[in-house]
């Protein structure tokens, strides 16, 4: 029997659709999800990643199945991994159920696993098969991914303007540039991440909240500040909302004793906060996925660094005038030293219109 049949792709797909569900949930751990299947092909179990420190999809699954479990064949989006954390190995539980065959999506690049999972597998007597839709698994885990093997988390910057390209009046103003069903569909974006990020003057003229508030039970992502200078005002409603707030300054910012904020003190560069000192510190924290939404300093900042992973723009059906802000403050003086990009997607949100973008690898 050639490998995959049909049925293998649609019990993947259905695999992947269950790791869906922890998008917003499993940080900093990779979103899985787990389907155990009987000789005759029926779904006997299946489960996914919800929280770190709870059970992972493969012993959800396991749970689900009962006995039903032994001689299974388990479809796994991610490496079952092979190490000791908040919970046991998951290849030792799917070995210690009896699974007789396990086809897995994408290898797992923790170190800590790369290929072992599926070793210890092997070595157990289980047919392993894979890698099967290995392109949907890793855009389910693009900042995990990208954590584990280049230390960084993935950035996204989101940017809304005018039809004209511009972000903010002359004065700083920019509330509200997009509809309501624009910022509603912002408030995905920032479920999803692990951190959101912007700049001390967006905070200084919008005084935005970055909450996340699509229910009752939601997580809120670290939120941070870029500060150089620690101007930002203690009146600020970021600092009081619910979750944690921190201040990223330079180490030579003066801070008064009494401030009880959360600092973190960051070597500078060009006379600003290194942007990459942060991101890798935010890497450390654990973060898979930044949200930055700031202006077009930070935002241009962020692009001259090349740490921009993707760009999402919000584009209204207004004119705001030539003296109104751009997008970013990039300094491109000639047309050979544009910044090639790939549209991925292109849709309508409400009134407004949505890009997503990607830098070109090949330029």
């Amino acid at each position: 029997m050639s490998f995959p049949q049909r049925r293998d792709i649609e019990l993947m797909q259905l695999a992947l659709r269950l790791a869906e569900r922890g998008l917003n949930t499993t940080t900093p751990n990779p979103r899985v999800g787990c389907v155990l299947v009987d000789a005759h092909g029926a779904v006997v179990g299946s489960g996914w990643h919800q929280r770190a420190g709870q059970a992972h999809a493969e012993v959800r699954a396991i749970e689900d199945a009962g006995a039903a479990a032994h001689e299974a064949t388990a479809y796994v989006t991610l490496e079952p991994c092979s190490h000791h954390g908040k919970t046991g190995p998951c290849c030792e539980a799917l070995i210690a159920a009896g699974i007789s065959r396990l086809v897995y999506a994408m290898e797992d690049p923790n170190p800590q696993v790369a290929g072992e999972g599926l070793r210890r597998l092997r070595a157990a007597g289980i047919d392993v098969l894979g890698p099967l839709l290995e392109d949907r698994a890793r855009e389910l885990n693009v900042g995990f991914i990208k954590r584990m093997e280049q230390g960084l988390p993935y950035i996204r910057v989101k940017s809304a303007m005018s039809l004209d390209a511009r972000t903010a009046m002359a004065s700083g103003e920019s509330k509200w540039i997009t509809a309501p069903a624009a910022r509603e569909d912002v408030q995905a974006l920032r479920a999803r991440s692990c951190a959101l990020v912007t700049g001390v003057n967006s905070v200084i003229h919008d005084d935005p909240s970055l909450t996340v508030r699509l229910g009752d039970d939601d997580r809120q992502p670290l939120r941070v500040i870029v500060d150089t200078h620690a101007r930002c005002p203690a009146s600020a409603q970021v600092l009081e909302k619910a979750g944690r707030t921190v201040i990223a300054c330079s180490e030579a910012a003066t801070v008064k004793t009494a401030d009880e904020r959360e600092y973190w003190r960051l070597p500078e560069k060009a006379g600003r906060v290194s942007l990459l000192h942060l991101v890798k510190r935010l890497a450390d924290e654990g973060c898979n996925e930044l949200l930055v939404e700031t202006g077009a300093v930070l935002g241009g900042a962020f692009v001259a660094e090349g740490l921009v992973d993707e760009f999402i723009v919000y584009i209204a059906p207004k004119l705001l005038g030539s003296s109104a802000r751009p997008l970013f403050e990039v300094p491109i003086q000639t047309m050979s030293g544009n910044l090639p990009l790939i549209i991925k997607d292109m849709r309508a949100v409400g009134y407004d219109w949505r890009i997503t973008a990607i830098p070109d690898p090949d330029s």
